[in-house]
Protein backbone atom coordinates (compact mmCIF):
# COMPACT_ATOMS: atom_id res chain seq x y z
CA UNK A 1 0.00 0.00 0.00
CA UNK A 2 1.19 3.62 -1.29
CA UNK A 3 3.07 5.58 1.88
CA UNK A 4 1.49 8.43 2.57
CA UNK A 5 2.45 11.52 3.75
CA UNK A 6 0.11 14.07 5.21
CA UNK A 7 0.61 17.80 6.08
CA UNK A 8 -1.97 19.63 8.19
CA UNK A 9 0.31 23.19 8.09
CA UNK A 10 -2.77 25.14 7.35
CA UNK A 11 -5.43 23.29 10.12
CA UNK A 12 -3.77 22.05 12.78
CA UNK A 13 -0.65 23.82 12.59
CA UNK A 14 -2.43 27.08 12.45
CA UNK A 15 -3.77 26.53 15.81
CA UNK A 16 -0.20 27.65 17.78
CA UNK A 17 -0.31 31.12 19.62
CA UNK A 18 0.23 33.97 18.14
CA UNK A 19 0.14 32.37 14.53
CA UNK A 20 -2.63 34.00 11.48
CA UNK A 21 -2.71 33.02 8.55
CA UNK A 22 -4.63 35.13 5.93
CA UNK A 23 -6.24 33.30 3.03
CA UNK A 24 -3.20 34.48 0.62
CA UNK A 25 -0.67 33.20 3.71
CA UNK A 26 -2.88 30.10 3.20
CA UNK A 27 -2.39 29.85 -0.55
CA UNK A 28 1.33 30.53 -0.56
CA UNK A 29 1.55 27.86 2.28
CA UNK A 30 0.00 25.64 0.29
CA UNK A 31 2.22 25.93 -2.83
CA UNK A 32 5.34 25.79 -0.58
CA UNK A 33 4.07 22.36 0.65
CA UNK A 34 3.47 20.90 -3.06
CA UNK A 35 6.76 22.08 -4.09
CA UNK A 36 8.02 19.48 -0.94
CA UNK A 37 6.25 16.91 -2.16
CA UNK A 38 3.68 15.85 0.46
CA UNK A 39 0.69 13.90 -0.58
CA UNK A 40 -1.81 15.43 0.90
CA UNK A 41 -2.51 19.31 2.34
CA UNK A 42 -5.23 19.70 4.43
CA UNK A 43 -6.82 23.28 4.07
CA UNK A 44 -8.35 24.31 7.17
CA UNK A 45 -12.30 23.40 8.28
CA UNK A 46 -14.98 24.97 5.66
CA UNK A 47 -17.95 25.74 6.37
CA UNK A 48 -16.65 26.27 10.34
CA UNK A 49 -14.48 29.25 9.41
CA UNK A 50 -15.05 31.52 7.35
CA UNK A 51 -11.26 32.28 6.23
CA UNK A 52 -10.96 28.51 5.13
CA UNK A 53 -13.67 28.36 3.34
CA UNK A 54 -12.74 31.21 1.07
CA UNK A 55 -9.65 29.67 0.71
CA UNK A 56 -11.19 26.02 -0.38
CA UNK A 57 -12.97 28.86 -2.96
CA UNK A 58 -9.92 30.43 -4.24
CA UNK A 59 -7.87 27.45 -4.21
CA UNK A 60 -10.22 26.06 -7.11
CA UNK A 61 -8.97 28.49 -9.76
CA UNK A 62 -6.02 29.55 -8.32
CA UNK A 63 -3.81 26.89 -7.14
CA UNK A 64 -2.43 23.85 -9.19
CA UNK A 65 -1.04 21.76 -7.59
CA UNK A 66 1.44 19.31 -8.82
CA UNK A 67 2.05 16.28 -5.91
CA UNK A 68 -0.45 17.09 -2.99
CA UNK A 69 -4.10 16.68 -3.35
CA UNK A 70 -6.34 19.07 -0.85
CA UNK A 71 -8.29 17.92 1.65
CA UNK A 72 -10.98 19.57 3.52
CA UNK A 73 -11.64 18.95 7.35
CA UNK A 74 -14.63 18.53 9.82
CA UNK A 75 -16.61 15.99 11.90
CA UNK A 76 -19.04 13.28 11.36
CA UNK A 77 -22.46 14.26 12.10
CA UNK A 78 -23.78 15.55 15.23
CA UNK A 79 -25.70 12.99 17.59
CA UNK A 80 -29.32 12.68 16.36
CA UNK A 81 -29.02 14.59 13.05
CA UNK A 82 -29.43 12.98 9.44
CA UNK A 83 -25.83 13.15 7.58
CA UNK A 84 -27.60 15.14 4.67
CA UNK A 85 -29.25 17.25 6.99
CA UNK A 86 -25.62 17.83 8.91
CA UNK A 87 -24.16 21.68 7.41
CA UNK A 88 -20.88 21.17 8.49
CA UNK A 89 -21.05 18.02 5.90
CA UNK A 90 -22.66 20.21 3.67
CA UNK A 91 -19.83 22.24 4.15
CA UNK A 92 -17.04 19.49 3.38
CA UNK A 93 -18.98 18.57 -0.24
CA UNK A 94 -19.28 22.57 -1.11
CA UNK A 95 -15.41 22.42 -0.79
CA UNK A 96 -15.12 20.21 -3.42
CA UNK A 97 -11.73 18.78 -2.42
CA UNK A 98 -11.19 15.48 -3.54
CA UNK A 99 -10.62 14.10 0.00
CA UNK A 100 -11.87 14.80 2.98
CA UNK A 101 -11.07 14.08 7.01
CA UNK A 102 -13.10 13.74 9.58
CA UNK A 103 -12.31 13.89 13.54
CA UNK A 104 -13.73 10.90 15.47
CA UNK A 105 -13.97 10.67 18.98
CA UNK A 106 -11.87 7.06 19.56
CA UNK A 107 -12.18 7.68 23.57
CA UNK A 108 -15.60 6.37 25.46
CA UNK A 109 -15.26 9.03 28.40
CA UNK A 110 -14.98 11.75 25.49
CA UNK A 111 -17.96 10.02 23.90
CA UNK A 112 -19.71 10.15 26.84
CA UNK A 113 -18.24 13.88 28.39
CA UNK A 114 -17.91 15.59 25.76
CA UNK A 115 -20.13 14.71 22.75
CA UNK A 116 -22.65 13.81 25.62
CA UNK A 117 -23.54 10.59 23.49
CA UNK A 118 -23.60 6.61 23.48
CA UNK A 119 -21.22 4.53 22.14
CA UNK A 120 -23.45 2.99 20.03
CA UNK A 121 -24.85 6.89 18.44
CA UNK A 122 -20.71 8.11 18.18
CA UNK A 123 -20.00 4.56 16.29
CA UNK A 124 -23.17 5.14 14.33
CA UNK A 125 -22.03 9.03 13.54
CA UNK A 126 -18.50 7.57 11.97
CA UNK A 127 -20.40 4.86 10.03
CA UNK A 128 -22.88 7.46 8.14
CA UNK A 129 -20.36 9.71 7.59
CA UNK A 130 -17.79 8.21 6.07
CA UNK A 131 -20.08 6.08 4.12
CA UNK A 132 -22.26 8.99 2.97
CA UNK A 133 -18.96 11.34 1.84
CA UNK A 134 -17.46 8.14 0.22
CA UNK A 135 -20.93 7.50 -2.07
CA UNK A 136 -20.08 11.09 -2.91
CA UNK A 137 -17.12 10.49 -4.38
CA UNK A 138 -15.00 11.30 -1.55
CA UNK A 139 -11.63 9.83 0.09
CA UNK A 140 -11.91 9.57 3.27
CA UNK A 141 -9.59 10.17 6.43
CA UNK A 142 -10.58 9.20 9.72
CA UNK A 143 -8.59 10.64 12.77
CA UNK A 144 -9.25 8.79 16.07
CA UNK A 145 -9.48 11.54 18.45
CA UNK A 146 -7.62 11.01 21.54
CA UNK A 147 -6.75 6.95 20.37
CA UNK A 148 -3.92 6.29 22.51
CA UNK A 149 -5.69 7.42 25.52
CA UNK A 150 -8.73 5.83 24.88
CA UNK A 151 -7.42 2.78 23.77
CA UNK A 152 -5.31 2.13 26.96
CA UNK A 153 -8.73 3.12 29.08
CA UNK A 154 -11.20 0.56 26.44
CA UNK A 155 -9.22 -0.88 24.02
CA UNK A 156 -12.41 -2.44 22.93
CA UNK A 157 -13.80 0.65 22.29
CA UNK A 158 -11.16 2.25 20.40
CA UNK A 159 -10.72 -1.16 17.95
CA UNK A 160 -14.39 -1.01 17.41
CA UNK A 161 -13.95 2.75 16.40
CA UNK A 162 -10.95 2.36 13.53
CA UNK A 163 -12.95 -1.31 12.58
CA UNK A 164 -15.92 1.10 11.40
CA UNK A 165 -14.35 3.56 10.25
CA UNK A 166 -12.65 1.25 7.91
CA UNK A 167 -15.62 -0.81 7.37
CA UNK A 168 -17.52 2.57 6.40
CA UNK A 169 -14.95 2.90 3.32
CA UNK A 170 -11.86 5.24 4.96
CA UNK A 171 -8.89 4.77 3.41
CA UNK A 172 -6.89 5.03 6.66
CA UNK A 173 -7.60 5.51 10.27
CA UNK A 174 -5.08 8.03 11.67
CA UNK A 175 -4.22 7.32 15.45
CA UNK A 176 -4.15 10.84 17.19
CA UNK A 177 -1.98 11.33 20.20
CA UNK A 178 -4.32 14.39 20.80
CA UNK A 179 -2.92 15.05 24.50
CA UNK A 180 0.62 14.02 23.20
CA UNK A 181 1.26 12.17 26.22
CA UNK A 182 2.92 9.10 24.95
CA UNK A 183 6.46 7.94 24.37
CA UNK A 184 7.88 5.86 21.26
CA UNK A 185 7.64 2.25 22.96
CA UNK A 186 4.14 3.27 24.32
CA UNK A 187 3.34 3.93 20.70
CA UNK A 188 4.56 0.92 19.47
CA UNK A 189 2.56 -1.12 21.92
CA UNK A 190 -0.60 0.36 21.03
CA UNK A 191 -0.52 -0.50 17.18
CA UNK A 192 1.04 -3.47 17.87
CA UNK A 193 -2.10 -4.37 20.12
CA UNK A 194 -4.85 -2.56 17.82
CA UNK A 195 -3.84 -5.14 14.53
CA UNK A 196 -3.77 -7.85 17.30
CA UNK A 197 -7.26 -7.24 18.44
CA UNK A 198 -9.23 -6.09 15.11
CA UNK A 199 -6.90 -7.90 12.38
CA UNK A 200 -6.77 -4.37 10.59
CA UNK A 201 -3.45 -4.01 8.59
CA UNK A 202 -1.33 -1.88 10.07
CA UNK A 203 -0.74 -0.08 6.29
CA UNK A 204 -4.12 0.75 6.95
CA UNK A 205 -3.51 2.75 10.17
CA UNK A 206 -2.27 6.53 10.00
CA UNK A 207 -0.03 8.38 13.14
CA UNK A 208 -0.70 12.25 13.90
CA UNK A 209 1.71 12.97 16.76
CA UNK A 210 1.24 16.17 19.56
CA UNK A 211 4.76 17.04 20.88
CA UNK A 212 3.59 17.63 24.23
CA UNK A 213 6.55 15.29 25.70
CA UNK A 214 8.90 16.19 22.89
CA UNK A 215 8.39 13.13 21.62
CA UNK A 216 6.35 13.74 18.62
CA UNK A 217 8.77 12.74 15.59
CA UNK A 218 10.07 10.05 17.71
CA UNK A 219 6.48 8.54 18.00
CA UNK A 220 5.65 8.84 14.29
CA UNK A 221 9.27 6.82 13.14
CA UNK A 222 7.59 4.10 15.93
CA UNK A 223 4.39 3.82 14.46
CA UNK A 224 6.14 3.31 11.63
CA UNK A 225 8.30 0.96 12.51
CA UNK A 226 5.31 -0.88 13.20
CA UNK A 227 3.66 -1.27 9.85
CA UNK A 228 1.79 2.17 9.91
CA UNK A 229 1.99 3.97 6.40
CA UNK A 230 0.21 7.05 6.69
CA UNK A 231 1.85 10.04 8.54
CA UNK A 232 0.61 13.60 9.68
CA UNK A 233 2.44 17.22 11.07
CA UNK A 234 3.52 20.27 10.24
CA UNK A 235 5.88 22.73 8.60
CA UNK A 236 8.44 23.38 11.70
CA UNK A 237 6.09 21.29 14.15
CA UNK A 238 3.58 24.40 14.41
CA UNK A 239 0.82 23.76 16.62
CA UNK A 240 -0.81 24.24 19.79
CA UNK A 241 0.38 23.60 22.65
CA UNK A 242 4.51 22.68 22.21
CA UNK A 243 3.02 21.97 18.63
CA UNK A 244 2.97 19.02 16.23
CA UNK A 245 4.98 16.49 15.15
CA UNK A 246 7.93 18.03 12.53
CA UNK A 247 6.96 16.87 8.73
CA UNK A 248 10.74 18.09 7.92
CA UNK A 249 12.32 15.77 10.83
CA UNK A 250 9.87 13.09 9.97
CA UNK A 251 10.22 12.52 5.67
CA UNK A 252 13.70 13.53 6.58
CA UNK A 253 14.29 10.54 8.95
CA UNK A 254 11.80 8.03 7.07
CA UNK A 255 13.94 8.53 3.83
CA UNK A 256 17.33 9.47 4.68
CA UNK A 257 17.60 6.92 7.89
CA UNK A 258 14.87 3.96 6.91
CA UNK A 259 15.91 4.37 3.72
CA UNK A 260 12.22 4.79 2.44
CA UNK A 261 11.63 7.23 -0.94
CA UNK A 262 8.35 8.97 1.06
CA UNK A 263 8.65 12.22 -1.26
CA UNK A 264 9.25 12.02 -5.40
CA UNK A 265 12.46 12.23 -6.60
CA UNK A 266 14.06 15.62 -6.36
CA UNK A 267 12.13 17.26 -3.60
CA UNK A 268 13.69 16.25 -0.46
CA UNK A 269 16.29 19.33 -1.09
CA UNK A 270 13.20 21.94 -1.40
CA UNK A 271 12.97 21.18 2.73
CA UNK A 272 15.35 24.27 4.25
CA UNK A 273 13.95 26.71 1.81
CA UNK A 274 10.37 25.54 2.26
CA UNK A 275 10.37 25.69 5.78
CA UNK A 276 12.06 29.14 5.76
CA UNK A 277 9.65 30.26 3.71
CA UNK A 278 6.56 29.21 6.09
CA UNK A 279 8.71 30.25 8.70
CA UNK A 280 8.69 34.04 6.99
CA UNK A 281 4.86 33.99 6.05
CA UNK A 282 4.21 32.75 9.21
CA UNK A 283 5.65 35.78 10.80
CA UNK A 284 7.86 33.62 13.19
CA UNK A 285 11.74 34.01 13.27
CA UNK A 286 13.21 30.10 11.85
CA UNK A 287 14.52 27.60 14.75
CA UNK A 288 18.55 28.01 13.70
CA UNK A 289 18.84 24.71 15.69
CA UNK A 290 15.79 22.84 14.12
CA UNK A 291 16.54 19.21 13.36
CA UNK A 292 18.11 19.20 9.40
CA UNK A 293 16.44 22.61 8.23
CA UNK A 294 18.19 24.69 11.19
CA UNK A 295 20.67 27.12 9.77
CA UNK A 296 22.66 25.75 12.78
CA UNK A 297 21.48 22.48 11.91
CA UNK A 298 25.33 21.28 10.18
CA UNK A 299 27.10 23.97 11.57
CA UNK A 300 30.59 23.59 13.37
CA UNK A 301 33.06 25.78 15.15
CA UNK A 302 36.51 25.97 13.85
CA UNK A 303 39.23 24.59 15.64
CA UNK A 304 38.51 21.43 16.99
CA UNK A 305 36.14 19.73 14.08
CA UNK A 306 38.05 21.61 11.42
CA UNK A 307 41.03 19.14 10.61
CA UNK A 308 38.38 16.64 10.09
CA UNK A 309 35.96 18.36 8.53
CA UNK A 310 38.63 18.75 5.71
CA UNK A 311 39.64 15.30 5.18
CA UNK A 312 35.41 14.31 5.08
CA UNK A 313 32.88 16.70 6.08
CA UNK A 314 30.57 13.66 7.16
CA UNK A 315 32.98 13.07 9.70
CA UNK A 316 30.82 15.39 11.68
CA UNK A 317 27.65 15.69 9.53
CA UNK A 318 25.14 12.61 9.93
CA UNK A 319 23.97 12.80 6.75
CA UNK A 320 25.01 15.43 3.43
CA UNK A 321 23.39 18.85 4.01
CA UNK A 322 22.89 19.32 0.47
CA UNK A 323 20.51 16.65 0.11
CA UNK A 324 18.10 18.76 2.57
CA UNK A 325 18.71 22.15 0.72
CA UNK A 326 21.53 22.98 3.63
CA UNK A 327 24.86 23.81 3.87
CA UNK A 328 27.96 22.59 6.46
CA UNK A 329 29.19 26.16 7.96
CA UNK A 330 31.99 26.41 10.27
CA UNK A 331 30.99 29.13 12.19
CA UNK A 332 32.73 32.61 11.73
CA UNK A 333 30.01 34.33 10.19
CA UNK A 334 26.66 34.00 8.16
CA UNK A 335 27.24 32.25 5.20
CA UNK A 336 24.55 31.21 2.19
CA UNK A 337 25.72 27.84 0.10
CA UNK A 338 26.39 28.71 -3.32
CA UNK A 339 24.36 24.95 -3.72
CA UNK A 340 21.25 26.75 -2.42
CA UNK A 341 21.25 29.85 -4.64
CA UNK A 342 21.50 27.62 -7.58
CA UNK A 343 18.58 26.09 -6.81
CA UNK A 344 16.24 28.33 -6.24
CA UNK A 345 17.14 30.46 -9.26
CA UNK A 346 16.93 27.34 -11.41
CA UNK A 347 13.21 27.29 -9.81
CA UNK A 348 12.80 31.23 -10.83
CA UNK A 349 14.17 30.00 -14.21
CA UNK A 350 17.36 31.51 -14.22
CA UNK A 351 20.12 29.43 -15.10
CA UNK A 352 23.60 30.51 -12.73
CA UNK A 353 25.03 27.34 -13.16
CA UNK A 354 25.56 28.28 -16.83
CA UNK A 355 27.45 31.89 -15.14
CA UNK A 356 29.61 31.24 -12.29
CA UNK A 357 30.71 34.52 -12.10
CA UNK A 358 27.47 35.38 -11.57
CA UNK A 359 26.72 32.56 -8.94
CA UNK A 360 29.96 33.82 -7.03
CA UNK A 361 28.86 37.30 -6.83
CA UNK A 362 24.82 36.70 -5.75
CA UNK A 363 26.37 34.34 -3.44
CA UNK A 364 28.40 36.97 -1.83
CA UNK A 365 25.67 39.32 -2.03
CA UNK A 366 23.24 36.87 -0.19
CA UNK A 367 25.79 36.34 2.21
CA UNK A 368 26.35 40.33 3.13
CA UNK A 369 22.43 40.81 3.15
CA UNK A 370 21.93 38.32 5.44
CA UNK A 371 24.35 38.99 7.97
CA UNK A 372 22.38 42.90 8.01
CA UNK A 373 18.94 41.24 8.68
CA UNK A 374 17.78 40.73 5.40
CA UNK A 375 16.07 37.10 4.18
CA UNK A 376 14.34 35.98 0.91
CA UNK A 377 13.23 32.54 1.86
CA UNK A 378 9.50 34.21 1.29
CA UNK A 379 10.50 36.96 -0.75
CA UNK A 380 11.20 35.82 -3.93
CA UNK A 381 10.79 38.74 -6.13
CA UNK A 382 13.58 40.47 -4.33
CA UNK A 383 15.50 37.35 -4.74
CA UNK A 384 14.77 37.73 -8.39
CA UNK A 385 15.45 40.76 -9.30
CA UNK A 386 18.85 40.70 -7.34
CA UNK A 387 19.64 37.21 -9.52
CA UNK A 388 19.00 38.98 -12.35
CA UNK A 389 21.17 42.36 -11.87
CA UNK A 390 24.34 40.01 -11.75
CA UNK A 391 23.26 38.41 -14.89
CA UNK A 392 24.68 39.34 -18.28
CA UNK A 393 21.28 40.12 -19.86
CA UNK A 394 20.84 42.06 -16.47
CA UNK A 395 17.08 43.42 -15.67
CA UNK A 396 15.81 46.77 -16.68
CA UNK A 397 16.82 49.61 -14.17
CA UNK A 398 14.46 50.57 -11.82
CA UNK A 399 11.26 52.37 -13.13
CA UNK A 400 12.34 55.14 -11.73
CA UNK A 401 14.99 57.08 -9.85
CA UNK A 402 13.87 58.70 -6.25
CA UNK A 403 14.90 62.21 -5.39
CA UNK A 404 13.25 62.27 -2.14
CA UNK A 405 10.40 60.93 0.16
CA UNK A 406 8.40 62.41 2.99
CA UNK A 407 5.93 61.39 5.38
CA UNK A 408 3.69 63.14 7.75
CA UNK A 409 1.33 61.48 10.14
CA UNK A 410 -1.43 63.82 11.96
CA UNK A 411 -3.42 63.29 14.59
CA UNK A 412 -6.25 65.68 14.53
CA UNK A 413 -8.47 67.10 16.42
CA UNK A 414 -11.87 64.32 15.74
CA UNK A 415 -9.10 62.09 16.93
CA UNK A 416 -8.69 60.86 13.09
CA UNK A 417 -5.24 59.66 12.63
CA UNK A 418 -4.05 60.63 9.18
CA UNK A 419 -0.85 59.71 7.36
CA UNK A 420 0.33 61.95 3.97
CA UNK A 421 3.21 61.08 1.90
CA UNK A 422 5.19 63.11 -0.73
CA UNK A 423 7.90 61.62 -3.49
CA UNK A 424 9.91 63.42 -5.83
CA UNK A 425 10.83 60.99 -8.42
CA UNK A 426 12.34 60.90 -12.02
CA UNK A 427 10.20 59.26 -14.18
CA UNK A 428 11.65 58.80 -18.14
CA UNK A 429 13.58 62.15 -17.70
CA UNK A 430 10.71 63.45 -15.86
CA UNK A 431 10.36 65.52 -12.36
CA UNK A 432 7.03 64.01 -10.66
CA UNK A 433 6.03 65.34 -7.51
CA UNK A 434 2.87 63.40 -6.05
CA UNK A 435 1.38 63.73 -2.95
CA UNK A 436 -0.99 61.21 -1.21
CA UNK A 437 -3.11 60.41 2.21
CA UNK A 438 -3.64 56.37 3.65
CA UNK A 439 -4.52 54.85 6.70
CA UNK A 440 -0.49 54.48 7.79
CA UNK A 441 2.58 56.40 6.46
CA UNK A 442 3.57 52.49 4.17
CA UNK A 443 -0.18 52.88 2.79
CA UNK A 444 0.52 56.84 2.14
CA UNK A 445 4.08 55.82 0.62
CA UNK A 446 2.67 53.35 -1.59
CA UNK A 447 -0.57 55.49 -2.45
CA UNK A 448 1.54 58.26 -3.34
CA UNK A 449 4.18 56.37 -5.45
CA UNK A 450 1.49 54.82 -7.75
CA UNK A 451 0.40 58.36 -8.23
CA UNK A 452 3.75 59.53 -9.44
CA UNK A 453 4.20 56.58 -11.65
CA UNK A 454 0.37 56.03 -13.08
CA UNK A 455 0.70 58.01 -16.32
CA UNK A 456 3.72 56.42 -17.21
CA UNK A 457 3.24 52.84 -15.84
CA UNK A 458 -0.87 52.46 -16.23
CA UNK A 459 0.16 48.86 -15.31
CA UNK A 460 -0.28 50.32 -11.58
CA UNK A 461 -3.67 49.86 -11.66
CA UNK A 462 -3.98 45.97 -11.26
CA UNK A 463 -1.55 45.95 -8.98
CA UNK A 464 -2.84 46.06 -5.01
CA UNK A 465 -0.48 46.00 -1.45
CA UNK A 466 -2.40 42.33 -0.39
CA UNK A 467 -0.08 41.93 3.13
CA UNK A 468 2.39 43.86 5.34
CA UNK A 469 3.79 42.29 7.37
CA UNK A 470 7.01 43.71 10.51
CA UNK A 471 9.13 41.95 12.58
CA UNK A 472 12.04 43.69 14.39
CA UNK A 473 15.10 41.87 14.60
CA UNK A 474 16.94 42.34 17.75
CA UNK A 475 20.80 41.41 18.82
CA UNK A 476 22.55 41.56 15.47
CA UNK A 477 23.41 44.85 16.32
CA UNK A 478 24.42 45.26 19.97
CA UNK A 479 21.43 47.67 21.60
CA UNK A 480 19.89 48.47 18.21
CA UNK A 481 17.29 47.03 16.06
CA UNK A 482 16.84 46.30 12.59
CA UNK A 483 13.48 45.98 11.17
CA UNK A 484 12.52 43.56 8.24
CA UNK A 485 9.53 44.46 6.22
CA UNK A 486 7.62 42.15 4.20
CA UNK A 487 5.30 43.20 1.31
CA UNK A 488 2.80 41.01 -0.83
CA UNK A 489 1.35 42.31 -3.62
CA UNK A 490 -1.55 40.89 -5.64
CA UNK A 491 -1.51 41.54 -9.39
CA UNK A 492 -3.65 39.89 -12.39
CA UNK A 493 -2.94 36.26 -11.86
CA UNK A 494 -0.08 35.94 -9.31
CA UNK A 495 0.86 37.18 -6.06
CA UNK A 496 4.78 37.97 -4.84
CA UNK A 497 6.72 39.20 -2.42
CA UNK A 498 9.20 41.52 -1.58
CA UNK A 499 11.59 42.40 1.52
CA UNK A 500 13.41 45.23 3.20
CA UNK A 501 15.89 45.86 5.78
CA UNK A 502 16.69 48.87 7.65
CA UNK A 503 16.97 50.32 11.30
CA UNK A 504 13.98 52.72 10.25
CA UNK A 505 10.59 50.97 9.48
CA UNK A 506 9.19 53.32 6.89
CA UNK A 507 12.55 52.89 4.98
CA UNK A 508 12.62 48.98 5.20
CA UNK A 509 9.01 49.22 3.95
CA UNK A 510 9.74 51.75 0.98
CA UNK A 511 12.79 49.48 -0.10
CA UNK A 512 10.15 46.60 -0.32
CA UNK A 513 7.83 48.49 -2.25
CA UNK A 514 10.08 49.75 -4.55
CA UNK A 515 10.98 46.24 -5.24
CA UNK A 516 7.17 45.36 -5.34
CA UNK A 517 6.54 47.91 -8.23
CA UNK A 518 9.80 46.93 -10.21
CA UNK A 519 9.12 43.02 -10.19
CA UNK A 520 5.31 43.69 -10.90
CA UNK A 521 6.05 46.50 -13.93
CA UNK A 522 9.41 44.15 -15.20
CA UNK A 523 6.14 41.13 -15.03
CA UNK A 524 4.04 42.94 -16.94
CA UNK A 525 6.83 44.02 -19.30
CA UNK A 526 7.66 40.39 -19.96
CA UNK A 527 3.62 39.28 -20.50
CA UNK A 528 3.01 41.82 -22.88
CA UNK A 529 6.56 42.02 -24.76
CA UNK A 530 6.77 45.45 -24.73
CA UNK A 531 9.02 47.86 -22.54
CA UNK A 532 7.67 48.72 -19.01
Amino acid sequence: MTFQVYDTTLRDGAQREGLTYSVVDKLAVARLLDDLGVGFIEGGWPGAVPKDTEFFRRARTELELRHAILVAFGATRKAGLAVEDDPQVRGLLDAQTPAVALVAKADLRHVERALRTTAEENLAMIRDTVSYLVAQGRRVFVDGEHCFDGFRFDPGYTAAVAETALAAGAERFVLCDTNGGMLPSQVTAVVEQLVARTGIAPERLGMHAQNDTACAVANTIAAVEAGVRHVQGTANGYGERPGNADIFAIVANLQLKLGMPVLPEGCLEQMVRVSHAIAEIANIAPDTHQAYVGAAAFAHKAGLHASAIKVDPLLYNHVEPAVVGNDMRILVTEMAGRASIELKSRELGLDLAGHPDALSRVTGRVKELEADGWSFEAADASFELLVRSELPDAAPARPFALESYRVIVEHREDGAVVSEATVKIRVRGERVIATAEGNGPVNALDEALRVGLARHYPELRDFELADYKVRILEGSHGTGAVTRVLVETAGTGRDWTTVGVHPNVVEASWVALVDALTYGLDRARVAGGSPA
